[in-house]
């Protein structure tokens, strides 16, 4: 019999709802992680995203061929800024920076990357040396649902920022992080549903 495949959405971490502002604590989980700068809407951004498949796709078939398969997971996004108002009230893209990510199967490990990356080359996509594996410790955090436009994130990342987080007693500890649940290039933006969660302290 074929084992099920997995669904790595199927956990705490990738559950929010709109309007509702979550305090959970997210593990140690292992990424594919690629960096970047600047506006997302522009080809080094879509360059980066090129880069991250054919390696998350690379480790799936060869996780299923050795009899674990599992659905690949939804990209997400680091990111920061000297100034976090250039995300919370003046929405400034040339200034952001972002590391893109797609989360990893805790049965996988670095070798595994390695040879996704490997069995990629061939294909030459850009940025495929830049690819690398990342542990990342988030935490206690405060998350929440987003629905609509990417750039109608403003408000509601002020009300966490701003009302949110003081009156709860926390400050930011780590970086703004995106889980985007829906496909922007199927969805209708006012549809797209994207986790906006922050690590808190």
């Amino acid at each position: 019999m074929t084992a099920a495949k997995v669904d790595l959405k199927d956990d705490d971490a990738y559950r929010a709802h709109r309007g509702e502002f979550r305090t959970l604590t997210v593990p140690e989980r292992s990424y594919l992680a690629v960096d970047g700068h600047g506006d997302p809407n522009t080809d080094a951004f879509a360059v980066a995203v090129q880069a991250l498949y054919p390696v998350a796709y690379a480790l799936k078939f060869a996780s299923k061929a050795a009899g674990r398969d599992y659905v690949v997971p939804p990209l997400e996004g680091l990111w920061w800024a000297q100034d976090m108002d250039a995300f919370t009230r003046r929405r400034d893209k040339a200034v952001w920076d972002w590391t893109l990510l797609l989360l990893v199967p805790d049965w996988l490990g670095a070798d595994d990357v390695a040879a996704a990356v490997e069995h990629t080359r061939p294909k030459a996509p850009e940025r495929l040396d830049d690819v690398r594996l990342e542990a990342l410790t988030e935490g206690l955090c405060v998350q929440t649902l987003h629905v609509g436009p990417f750039d109608d994130e403003g408000p509601v990342l002020r009300e966490l920022h701003h009302e949110v987080l003081p009156g709860a007693g926390f400050s930011p500890t780590g970086r703004h992080h995106e889980v985007y649940l829906s496909d922007p290039r199927r969805t209708d933006p006012a549809k797209q549903r994207t986790i906006l969660r922050q690590p808190v302290g």
